[in-house]
Parts: C-alpha cells; sequence; structure tokens
C-alpha cells in the first residue's frame, strides 16, 4: 500500500501550533492513525476522551476500527485531534447559568441525558438544548458580567439515579460550593426587580413565540455538527410538556425548574391567563418564596420507606387492574348527565345571547332540547366533543361559569359557549367535556378526580371573606409577581389586597404542594404546552400558524389570532417529510391529509416535535427506568437515523 501523509490539527498544542503530519496508509484504522498522533506529541497524559474530527465533512471518527478507506479519508482531509466533553455555559429555566462539562460527540438527545445526571433531573427526554434569545441591552447599561457557577470538576456520572447524601447527590456532597449550587438548583430563586423582568426579552406575538422555538437543537446530532463550540452558551428548557412521573421525593431539582420554567411563562406573557388567574398566580409565587426561605431544606428520605413506598405503588396499579363484576357493570352502563343549561353561539345569527335547553351528557356527546319533556325524542342538535377544545371562561366572584368549546367542523371549527348555573354543575360538565375532547367517557376512573381538581381550582379563586383581612404587607413586591400587562393595569396599592386576598386560599400550602398547584393552574390554561411554528400549507399562499401540542395539532389563523382546525395524533395514521423540498405530509383516519412547509425554524424541528410526542406517549411505569433511545430516533432523527 501506498504511504502519504495526513495533516492533524491537536488542540493540546495550542492554537498557534502547526499541524502535526502522519504518515499513513490507505488500509490504518482510526484507532492506528490516534496511537500516531499521541506518540507524535511526546506529551504523557490520559487521551481516552480524545477522538478525530472531520472538518470538511463536519463528523466525528468515533469508530476505531474502522480504515481510512471505508471512512473515505483521503490526503486532503483535514482532521483536528479534540476531546469530546468540553466545557459549555448552561442558562437554567430558573435563570441560573452554570459551566459544565457536556458531551460534544454525541447525538444532543445523549448529551442532555448527560447533562441531565449530573444536574439529578430524571427523565431527560423531555428536555433539550436551544439557542438563547438576545435580551435587550440599553447603551447606558454596563452592567457586572453576571455569575457564572463553575461545575466543570464535577465528575460526570453514568448512574441515573444517583445515591443521594443529605438529600443531594454524592457529587454534588464534596464541597460547601457545590452544595451551594445544589441549593440553587433546587430551592426556587426569590423574584428578581421589576427593572430585570423589563429588561428580558418578551414574545410580542405568534410570530415571535415561533422564531423561539425555530432555535431547538436537532436532537440527533452532536452540538459541534451544529456549530456549537467551547463555552458557547445554550438554554437547557422542558421541550415536551408532557411530564411524566412528578415523584418530589426525588425530583427536587425537576420540579424547582419545571416551575421556574412555568412562572416565567407567565410573567413574560409567554402563556395568556385571565385577570383572576393573574392574581392567583402571583399569590402562590409569592408564597412559594416566603416558605423557600423559611423551610428547613434537604431531608434525606430512609431507604426502608422507599423500598415500601413503591411496594405499595405496584400493589395500587395490580388492584387497579382487578376491577370487580359490580365495576363491570356499572361500564357496561355508562353514566350520564342531564341539566338545564343555557348556550350561545356566536357564529349564528339566530340566537341572541344565551337561551336555555335541556341538555344531556351520553358516551362523548351533548345534545339539547327544548324541555325536559322533550329529552326522550329527537335532539335540536347533537354535538360529538371529541377532537374538541374546551377552555374555561370562569369569573368567580362574578358567579360566571362558561365552558368554552371549538368543535372541529369541515368548515372549520365551531364556536359554542354552555353557561352554569353554578360551581358544583361546572365542574361536572367542564369534567365531562375534559374527558370527552380525549375521546373518553364518563365512567372512566379519571372522571371524578378531574371534578375534584376543577372544584380546587374554584375554591382558591373565591374570596375568603371568613379569613382576617389580610395585612398590608410592606415587603410585597407586585410587580416582580405579576406580569407587565397587569403592572401597566394597576398600581401596587391595587395589586396587594388582590394578591393577599388570593394568599389567604393558599397560605397552609406545603412547598411542594404550592409548586404543584401552580402547574396544575398552569397546565389548565387554555393555551398550555403549545409550541407554535409559521408554516405555509400546500397549495395556499398565505403563511399560517401550526401549534404542537402534546395530543393534537392546530391550525391557526395568522391575522385573527384563531383556531381554524384541530387534529388528534390518535387519529393520524402516519407522517413523512419530504426533505428535498422541506415539506410534512400527515395523514389522518377518513382520508384526511395536510401537506405544509416551515417558514421559521427547520421542518426537522416539527418533525421531531410530532415523533417526540408520540414517543412521550409510549413511556410506561414498568420500563420508566431505561429509556428506548434507539425508538426515540427512529421517530424523531428523520433520514439520518436512517
Amino acid at each position: 500500500m501506498a504511504v502519504w501523509d495526513l495533516s492533524v490539527t491537536v488542540e493540546e498544542l495550542g492554537s498557534e501550533a502547526p499541524p502535526l503530519t502522519v504518515s499513513v496508509t490507505s488500509d490504518l484504522h482510526i484507532g492506528g492513525v490516534i496511537l500516531k498522533i499521541v506518540e507524535k506529541t511526546q506529551i504523557k497524559r490520559d487521551w481516552s476522551d480524545h477522538a478525530l474530527w472531520w472538518e470538511q465533512k463536519q463528523q466525528w471518527l468515533l469508530r476505531p476500527a474502522w480504515t481510512l478507506d471505508k471512512c473515505g479519508i483521503h490526503a486532503d482531509a483535514r482532521l483536528t485531534f479534540t476531546p469530546q466533553h468540553k466545557p459549555l455555559l448552561l442558562g437554567l429555566p430558573n435563570g441560573v447559568t452554570l459551566k459544565l462539562r457536556a458531551c460534544f460527540s454525541g447525538p444532543v438527545f445523549r448529551t442532555v441525558m448527560g447533562i441531565c445526571r449530573v444536574l439529578n433531573i430524571r427523565h431527560p427526554e423531555e428536555l433539550s438544548l436551544l439557542r438563547p434569545v438576545e435580551e435587550k441591552k440599553k447603551k447606558k447599561d454596563k452592567e457586572a458580567a453576571e455569575e457564572v457557577y463553575d461545575l466543570t470538576g464535577v465528575p460526570l456520572t453514568s448512574v441515573s439515579n444517583p445515591c443521594l447524601y443529605n438529600g443531594m447527590p454524592a457529587h454534588f456532597a464534596d464541597s460547601s460550593k457545590t452544595e451551594a449550587v445544589y441549593k440553587m438548583l433546587s430551592i426556587t430563586q426569590p423574584a428578581p426587580a421589576p427593572e430585570h423582568i423589563a429588561k428580558m426579552y418578551r414574545p410580542a406575538s405568534v410570530v415571535d413565540k415561533a422564531h423561539i422555538h425555530g432555535r431547538w437543537l436537532d436532537s440527533s446530532r452532536s452540538l459541534l455538527q451544529q456549530g456549537v463550540q467551547e463555552n458557547d452558551r445554550l438554554w437547557l428548557r422542558f421541550k415536551y410538556y408532557s411530564f411524566y412521573d412528578l415523584e418530589p421525593k426525588y425530583d427536587a431539582v425537576r420540579l424547582t425548574q419545571l416551575y421556574e420554567q412555568a412562572r416565567w411563562a407567565v410573567l413574560l406573557e409567554d402563556i395568556d391567563c385571565t385577570e383572576e388567574e393573574m392574581m392567583l398566580f402571583g399569590a402562590l409565587q409569592y408564597h412559594i418564596s416566603k416558605v423557600s426561605q423559611s423551610e428547613p431544606q434537604g431531608i434525606a428520605p430512609c431507604p426502608g420507606m422507599d423500598d415500601l413506598d413503591s411496594a405499595l405503588q405496584c400493589l395500587e396499579v395490580k388492584m387497579e387492574g382487578e376491577s370487580s363484576s359490580m365495576d363491570m357493570l356499572e361500564t357496561m352502563t355508562a353514566p350520564e348527565l342531564h341539566d338545564y343549561l343555557k348556550i350561545f353561539r356566536p357564529k349564528r345569527l339566530t340566537l341572541k345571547g344565551y337561551k336555555q335547553y335541556w341538555f344531556t351528557f351520553k358516551d362523548t356527546s351533548i345534545s339539547y332540547y327544548k324541555s325536559k319533556e322533550e329529552g326522550f325524542g329527537e335532539p335540536i342538535q347533537q354535538m360529538n366533543l371529541k377532537g374538541c377544545e374546551v377552555a374555561p371562561d370562569v369569573n368567580v366572584a362574578g358567579q360566571k361559569f362558561c365552558i368554552k368549546l371549538l368543535i372541529p367542523a369541515p368548515e372549520g371549527m365551531n364556536e359554542v359557549y354552555l353557561r352554569c348555573e353554578n360551581e358544583n354543575q361546572y365542574s361536572q360538565w367542564m369534567a365531562a367535556c375534559r374527558l370527552a375532547s380525549k375521546g373518553k367517557n364518563l365512567a372512566d376512573s379519571s372522571f371524578s378526580s378531574e371534578v375534584e381538581s376543577i372544584q380546587a381550582f374554584l375554591s382558591m379563586q373565591r374570596s375568603n371573606p371568613g379569613a382576617q383581612s389580610a395585612q398590608a404587607d410592606e415587603s410585597i413586591n407586585t410587580h416582580s409577581l405579576v406580569s407587565p400587562r397587569y403592572q401597566k393595569k394597576y398600581k401596587a396599592k391595587q395589586l396587594t389586597p388582590r394578591i393577599l386576598e388570593a394568599y389567604q386560599n393558599v397560605a397552609q400550602l406545603s412547598l411542594t404542594d404550592a409548586i404543584l398547584r401552580f402547574l396544575q393552574i398552569w397546565q389548565a390554561l387554555p393555551d398550555f404546552g403549545i409550541s407554535y411554528f409559521v408554516v405555509r400549507f400546500k397549495g395556499s399562499r398565505k403563511d399560517e400558524v401550526m401549534g404542537i401540542a402534546n395530543n393534537r395539532l392546530i391550525r391557526i389563523d395568522l391575522g385573527v389570532g384563531d383556531v381554524v382546525k384541530t387534529w388528534r395524533y390518535n387519529n393520524m395514521r402516519q407522517w413523512n417529510v419530504n426533505w428535498d423540498i422541506k415539506q410534512v405530509a400527515i395523514e389522518f383516519d377518513g382520508n384526511v391529509n395536510i401537506a405544509f412547509s416551515c417558514v421559521t425554524g427547520n421542518c426537522k424541528i416539527v418533525h421531531e416535535y410530532i415523533g417526540g410526542y408520540i414517543f412521550m406517549s409510549t413511556r410506561s411505569r414498568e420500563q420508566s427506568d431505561t429509556l428506548n433511545e434507539e425508538l426515540f430516533h427512529k421517530l424523531t432523527g428523520g433520514h439520518e437515523a436512517l
């Protein structure tokens, strides 16, 4: 075989050093090339983390047994011998910036798994990395550089559930400095000053939100392949809003970061909420920051109790599976709801305002009749709620309990409002509508818990005259608790009594319960968990918005902001991408086909979102400890995974 020279840059020799020239033959394997490079450098050190990066082809050469010929490397190749793990600046949802060593050679999915292992965050598949959005900087602003907490010395662990000492992983318990960092990760941070909030990036429209979602990194390619260099800044965020198995005992960091991400989504108006909800969010934030500063942290769980807990959990799952014959009988005769409600249809000119009818709710359909006596005959109309959008329109103080329904129809969405008389009626009908939208009926086991959670939510919004009138607390910084829209609308002295009134209803909650309640209300918002992309549908001349949620795709009119159509994943037969023309095509039941190309962001990001949500729905308790990475890449990787 002919001997030829290969040029290799070794990062360890410094940026000024000329590339090394190594004599090789085409049948020499990558491992042999590395051996020659190491001998030629004459530096004694641990080279095990180093690998070769091929600059022109933007790829890593990670298979030491492959020959240069098999890799397609010739004399013109420029190779770099570089570490696979390098420092990265990582912005977390709570605003803390960490410097830690991340894997630059594996797919981003595996890099995130490694980062989450270090930070003790379970279920890393729900998170990903995105390029940060620049904050508004004024010219006069010559602030000190932000503090970066260095964790590059923390060893990379391979255990997904590390042993805890004093409630923290062993690799954080080594020094007081790393202990302090872990506390910052697992305890909520005090609210920043309003001036700081004003400087932060706030999406002004759906298009702005779409630009942010176009910044996600590709999970199936490595950081270096996507142009991320050593010491670059990235954000770690929850990407898939499908939170599995939240367990306060093990998830201190995960819960805290999730709460912080939810809190900032509310404060920066990334998600819309009503005035009442905003006051409740403000009260919960006030309570959480108050309790987190006073409660003792970190109680080491007893391993014996953990075993007992998991045994009880298994028993509970088994017993749920063994339903009695009585339950079977009940399921066969599914329960129904009947009552007088009022209905209003904005699109129809015949109905002026709300009109009262006799309603029945059976399976997943609502029917209404002129009166109770006519309830056995033919209904005026029957509406199937499967796949519909359900949103609350409630004002507890004003005794207004409405349910807004957007029901799929061939020409778009039909808008219908139902008005209930009282909280009790509203809780039952709202729970029934929510279940029906997912294709479940009233016999479903989750109906009663859904009713209870709606009632708990309403009771938190109720004013509490029995409680002593809240003292005007001077330390309450209202402008750090509500979004800028309400800061402009009300003065601090108007906001304080309203937040403190809502606070009376949550003041008795523990820190964990308050965080879980905050997340529960956030998840109940109509716009929760929707990632937006500006797209252009096949055959259309105008840009529209595609919203991707954990169970559905939503077509939104860009001009008006109205929902035009909703498609559920459980009606989806297949989806694929034409990578040449960058077009996503999806086929649904009933011969419904849609195709669109992306205007903001790459169609790979949209493809990954859909595949990612389908992957999230396959998780179950039996195999919750092992993550099926191969299946994730099959569903999200596109042509590269094949």
